[in-house]
């Protein structure tokens, strides 16, 4: 099981990288709904990722399919809704990458919350 600390450093890299790179949100249904139903923009979503924390940790880091960098999954309350949210740090000198944002189909459990 991944500790704490991993989770922290996987945390610290993305946003970093971020403030560099920016990120790319994928085009999904599901995702773009999350915002209508969360009355968020795009600029409050890219804020929560910046503001993710230890506590949000859901699982990962998992291999991606497509060989890419490993996934990452949190999960916040947002107006009293539990959204999931995977990420992954992206490839060398490119933005991260938001894979999925939207509210969540099963309850999360969180291994770090207290």
């Amino acid at each position: 099981m991944v500790t704490k600390s991993e989770v922290e450093a996987f945390l610290n890299t993305f946003k970093a990288k971020i403030e560099v790179f920016d990120v790319i949100f994928l085009n999904r249904d599901k995702n773009h709904r999350a915002l209508i139903d969360l009355e968020m923009t795009s600029v409050n979503r890219k804020e929560l990722l910046k503001e993710l924390r230890v506590e949000d940790y859901f699982r990962g880091p998992t291999k991606d399919v497509d060989n890419g960098p490993d996934l990452w999954e949190f999960g916040r309350l947002l107006k009293q809704k539990e959204v999931y949210i995977k990420i992954t740090i992206g490839m060398m000198n490119k933005p991260v990458i938001c894979i999925s944002f939207h509210l969540a189909e099963r309850a999360i459990a969180y291994p770090f919350k207290k």
